[in-house]
């Protein structure tokens, strides 16, 4: 991407927050907005970040996307080769067959073949010269010193000419691919060692709060820290590198803490949990102000998790962002969907997940005026809604595929409702 568009794609960005929908206001002032115009924003905030690039082996490079159009270094094949094990003929048959002659994948050229002469051959052989054909083994038999076939044979039949899937510097594939592992095999036929591809976004994890414990079980109003477990693996798979987890108290020194974070880590977003709200040691808005920081989302008509945030530090092409998401585990998924998917496949140059719907099975409850995202399973028919569905809770989303949809006053038994894939269902940073 060039300055231009970065600046362009951030000039969308700006423009969204701007005509926000109507709502409530959020902390800050700003206006909150609906569950469908939270993800464009998050999505053309990254689109307008200018693009990194590095060269890697190819062993490096599976997820990332193609900085550079992936173009034929050579002929594919680079030789005519035998599609199959058998017999490699010159002319009309029967054929004498060359007498302790066999022609071997990555052996190197054979002498041609007379007219009317036979030569076994095995599957990627290279076609010695004045070949007609090649028969397959069950398609001939042998007597004495001849060959004969067991049904017509056709010039060119079993086959690979040189060039057939492609000639030297045709495109394989655009720009902007995904380098899944089919591309990855794609390359290395194709004579590549190295590609130049767009890293994956950075991102360091915040998680908030004096009430958290790391190991044995909840007590005297503590509990587990249920977040740091699942946001790293689930950003993975979302396509980031996490290069690190911090802990923070909720006091002063927790607070300056976060500041430090905002402003000079090292990542291209920061994700936080906790501390989104307006409660008196809800820290995250206060230092965002600090750091001059631009809100991009402000809150979200959405539930669980209408108190996640979008911000970005620094510069308009080159900043860094932060993605506030609530405390409450499922809470926290909700703006992981929302506002860390669409924002990173974005910074990751990868297309939008593509949308699709499907039935739901039963009635579905919503809320007045906004989205619920609900968890589902998917069977061949339905996507049916799960129990456990609050926002502190972890047990229907550990057990579901995707999350529904829900518009605002729900569903009924039937509706079609967009699904979003859950990250481990879906195949991960491959889709």
């Amino acid at each position: 991407m060039t300055p231009t568009d970065a600046e362009h794609a951030l000039d969308q960005a700006l423009a969204l927050v701007s005509r926000a929908p109507d709502g409530g206001g959020g902390a800050g002032g700003h206006r909150i907005a609906s569950w469908p115009r939270a993800r464009e924003t998050a999505a053309h905030a990254g689109a307008g970040v200018r693009a990194r690039t590095h060269r890697v082996p190819l062993a490096d490079a599976l997820g990332e996307v193609l900085a550079a159009p992936l173009e034929a270094l050579t002929d594919l094949p680079s030789f005519d080769t035998s599609a199959m094990d058998g017999w490699a003929v010159a002319g009309p048959g029967p054929w004498s067959v060359r007498a302790g002659r066999q022609v071997l994948a990555g052996s190197g050229r054979s002498e041609p073949l007379a007219d009317g002469e036979a030569v076994p051959i095995a599957t990627g052989a290279r076609i010695p010269a004045d070949t007609t054909a090649v028969i397959r083994d069950e398609h001939c038999h042998e007597a004495g010193s001849q060959l004969f076939a067991d049904r017509p044979v056709l010039t060119g039949q079993d086959i690979r000419p040189r060039g057939q899937e492609c000639r030297s510097g045709d495109l394989l594939l655009p720009a902007g691919s995904l380098v899944t592992p089919a591309v990855l095999g794609l390359a290395a036929a194709a004579g590549y060692d190295e590609l130049s591809t767009r890293p994956r976004p950075r991102v360091e994890i915040v998680v908030l709060g004096d009430e958290l414990l790391t190991e044995g079980l909840p007590h005297d109003g503590l509990i587990r820290d249920a977040l740091s477990p699942m946001l790293g693996p689930w950003l993975t798979r979302l396509g980031a590198e996490v290069i690190g987890t911090r802990r923070l108290g909720d006091d002063p020194a927790g607070a300056e803490a976060l500041l430090e974070a905002f402003t000079t880590s090292t990542a291209d977003v920061v994700v936080t949990t906790g501390g989104t709200a307006s409660g008196p040691v809800d820290h995250v808005h206060p230092v965002l102000r600090q750091a001059g920081a631009d809100l991009l989302v402000d809150g979200v008509q959405v539930r669980p998790g209408h108190p996640m945030l979008l911000a970005r530090v620094g510069g308009r092409s080159d900043g860094r962002h932060v993605v506030g998401l609530p405390g409450n585990p499922l809470a926290a998924v909700s703006g992981l969907l929302t506002l860390a998917d669409p924002l990173l496949r974005a910074l990751a140059g990868r297309r939008r997940r593509p949308r699709y719907t499907a039935a739901v099975q039963g009635d579905v409850p919503g809320h007045p005026q906004d989205t619920r995202l609900v968890p589902v399973l998917l069977t061949d028919e339905h996507a049916v809604p799960l129990r456990y569905n609050g926002p502190a809770m972890l047990r229907g989303v550990a057990a579901a595929d995707a999350l529904a949809v829900v518009p605002p006053h729900g569903a009924r038994s039937g509706d079609e409702l967009e699904i979003l894939d859950l990250p481990w269902a879906s195949g991960g940073c491959f889709t």
